[in-house]
């Protein structure tokens, strides 16, 4: 559960900053990077999500997007997405910096969101940089300006976030009164020195996820439940 110092701090809030991660879309039935599937674990990530990946099979790449688009084309919101956009009806500013890539923050209609690593329903070339948007095919396009490959619009490993994107979400973070890091591990930087810089900032943090975390000995309080219950817990604040 929540003290009574966190929950006074939430209802003070003017600013609210939300850092969500992959154990927020699980509950809509996204697996978690791989998932369960015996297919994708006979790859490595890296054969599946970088550049050195793509350059050695751009289609084996390619038909890895293509089944978890459709995975996540099936998906709905869940009771977590959905207390995140009503705790907007809550605070004068609420700001989301998500690491999923599923396009579902977006769906929900936040007003101000950032996603970290890009989303999967973009496309670009993965040679002169043009955009595209969202692409059925089986096999791999080409980009009818270059004739360049078309890859997913993400953040890869080894590939480094936009630097206006992260400057604005370390902004989104300073500005933090409270600060929720909701469903992620906490492992994967920079998106998680977030917290602790909002709490170097004065921010009170706050962590909902099923199992304490790396994060969790550097913050103010864990609340042990999954994504959709410890939103409950917060919005329930208001109603007392």
């Amino acid at each position: 559960m929540l003290s009574e110092i966190g929950k006074d701090r939430i209802k003070k809030a003017k600013v609210i900053t939300i850092l969500t991660g992959a154990g927020v879309s699980a509950e809509s039935g996204i697996p978690t990077f791989r998932g369960e599937g015996g297919l994708w674990k006979n790859y490595p990530p890296e054969d599946l999500a970088s550049p050195e990946g793509f350059k050695k099979n751009p289609q084996l790449v390619w038909e890895w997007y293509n089944w978890r688009r459709n995975i996540i084309r099936k998906a709905d919101s869940n009771k977590a997405h959905l207390g995140i956009k009503k705790l907007e009806n809550n605070v004068d500013n609420l700001y989301v910096i998500t690491q999923n890539v599923d396009g579902i923050h977006k769906k929900t209609g936040i007003k101000n969101l950032i996603e970290l690593h890009g989303n999967i329903f973009r496309n670009k070339c993965y040679k002169c940089g043009r955009p595209f948007g969202d692409i059925t095919s089986e096999e791999i396009p080409v980009c009818d300006v270059c004739g360049g490959y078309i890859r997913p619009d993400v953040v890869w490993f080894g590939e480094t976030i936009p630097a206006n994107i992260l400057e604005r979400s370390y902004k989104w973070s300073k500005r933090a009164d409270v600060f929720l890091l909701v469903g992620t591990s906490g492992i994967v930087y920079p998106a998680a020195s977030f917290p602790l810089y909002a709490k170097e900032n004065g921010a009170y943090v706050i962590e909902i996820n099923k199992e304490k975390t790396v994060l969790s000995p550097h913050i103010n309080e864990t609340i042990l439940e999954p994504a959709s219950e410890g939103m409950k817990i917060i919005l329930d604040i208001y109603k007392s």
